[in-house]
C-alpha cells in the first residue's frame, strides 16, 4: 500500500502493536486475573470517550457473550460534574483511553477506587495521569500517534480487550485467534473496498450498521466518516434498525452494512437483503458479499477477531474517501489530539 498521510502509515503499524502486546500485557493481565479469581465481580463498569467508548462498547460484547457478566457505561459527569459516588464495592471498572489526560475519566476513576472497585485502566500513554490513578494498568503499546483522529490505538484497544477476555475465560480458541490477529490485520489492510467510494463521496450522509461484535465496529466507522470525511453518519445495531430508522432508507442514502461472522449473521444477512430489496445503496462487507456493493472482507476465523480485521480494512478504505471529499484526515477540523473534558 503506497504510503503518504500520516493515519495511513499508523494504520499499517497496528498489526506490529498488536504482535508485541502479549509481552506488555503479561504481567499485569496475570495480576489482574489473579485479582478477579479471588474476588469475582457482578457487573464490569467501563468509562471512556470518543473511539474509546466505541471499544468499551467491544468490551462489553465480549464480557456479556462469554463471561454472562452484565456490562455498563458509567457516564462521567456523575463524579466530575455532580460529584456523586457510586456503588462499586468488589466490581471491575474499566477505564479506557489513548491520552488518559481527560479529567473526567480520571475523577470518576478516583471515585471508583474510594467506592473499593478493582480499577483497571487500559491506556496507550502508560505513565499519564490516569494510569496512575488505577490499581492496575494495562498497557496499549501503539506508541505516538500523530493523526488526530485514532487507528493503531483504538485497534490496539480492542485486541487487549480480546486477549483479556480469552485469558479470563480460558477460551484456546479466542487465545489462538489472538495469536493470528498481526498477520490477518495486514491482510485486511490490502483488501479493496473501492466499490465504496462513488456512493460515499457523493452523499450527503449516510448510516452504518452493525450486530454483536461489529456493533462496536460500525459505531466506531460512523464517528470516522464524520471526523475525517466531513460526512454525518449514524450507527445502528441491525435490530434497531427495524424500529424506526429503516423509514430513512432511499436509493440516495447509502448504508455501510459491516457483518457479523458469529451467530447474529443470519439475521443481519436477512436485512442486507431486505433492504437492497427497498432500493437502497448497500455497501455490505461480509463474508460471501457478491451482490453490487459487496465489500471484500477475510475469510472467517474467529467471530470477534474478524470483528477487528473489518475495522482496519475500513481505516485504509477511510483514507482514500477523504482524499476524494478533498479533506484533511490527519488534522479533522476543530479537533485536538488530546481532549480534556470534565
Amino acid at each position: 500500500m503506497q504510503l503518504g498521510p500520516a493515519m495511513r502509515c499508523e494504520l499499517l503499524e497496528a498489526a506490529p502493536v498488536v504482535l508485541r502486546q502479549p509481552e506488555i500485557l503479561s504481567k499485569p493481565l496475570a495480576e489482574l486475573l489473579k485479582r478477579l479469581e479471588s474476588r469475582r465481580p457482578n457487573v464490569v463498569v467501563t468509562c471512556a470517550r470518543g473511539s474509546s467508548a466505541h471499544a468499551a462498547t467491544f468490551g462489553k460484547h465480549l464480557i456479556e457473550r462469554h463471561l454472562g457478566l452484565p456490562v455498563a457505561a458509567a457516564a462521567p459527569n456523575i463524579a466530575s460534574v455532580y460529584q456523586r459516588s457510586l456503588h462499586l464495592k468488589n466490581q471491575l471498572f474499566l477505564a479506557i483511553s489513548q491520552s488518559g489526560r481527560s479529567d473526567d475519566l480520571i475523577e470518576t476513576t478516583v471515585m471508583a477506587r474510594k467506592a473499593g472497585a478493582i480499577t483497571v485502566a487500559m491506556v496507550n500513554d502508560a505513565v499519564s495521569p490516569l494510569a496512575q490513578t488505577a490499581e492496575i494498568v494495562l498497557p496499549l503499546g501503539a506508541g505516538p500517534e500523530l493523526s488526530v483522529a485514532a487507528t493503531k490505538s483504538f485497534v490496539a484497544s480492542v485486541a487487549a480487550l480480546l486477549r483479556f477476555v480469552a485469558a479470563w475465560t480460558g477460551d484456546a480458541a479466542m487465545a489462538a485467534a489472538c495469536m493470528r490477529l498481526p498477520t490477518r490485520l495486514a491482510d485486511a489492510s490490502e483488501l479493496d473496498w473501492s466499490e465504496a467510494i462513488r456512493p460515499l463521496a457523493q452523499a450527503t450522509s449516510t448510516i452504518v450498521i452493525g450486530r454483536g461484535p461489529t456493533l462496536a465496529i460500525a459505531r466506531e466507522a460512523a464517528l470516522k466518516l464524520k471526523e475525517t470525511c466531513d460526512l454525518p453518519a449514524e450507527a445502528f445495531s441491525a435490530a434497531e434498525f427495524r424500529h424506526g430508522p429503516i423509514a430513512l432508507v432511499s436509493r440516495n442514502y447509502p448504508i455501510l452494512a459491516l457483518g457479523p461472522t458469529d451467530e447474529s449473521c443470519a439475521g443481519f444477512s436477512v436485512l442486507v437483503h431486505d433492504l437492497r430489496i427497498k432500493g437502497a445503496c448497500v455497501l455490505a462487507a461480509e463474508p460471501g458479499g457478491t451482490q453490487p456493493g459487496g465489500l471484500r472482507v477475510l475469510a472467517p476465523d474467529h467471530p470477534d477477531a474478524d470483528a477487528i480485521c473489518l475495522v482496519q480494512s475500513f481505516y485504509a478504505f477511510l483514507v482514500k474517501l477523504a482524499i476524494r471529499r478533498g479533506t484533511d484526515i490527519d488534522q479533522p477540523r476543530h479537533l485536538n489530539k488530546v481532549t480534556r473534558t470534565r
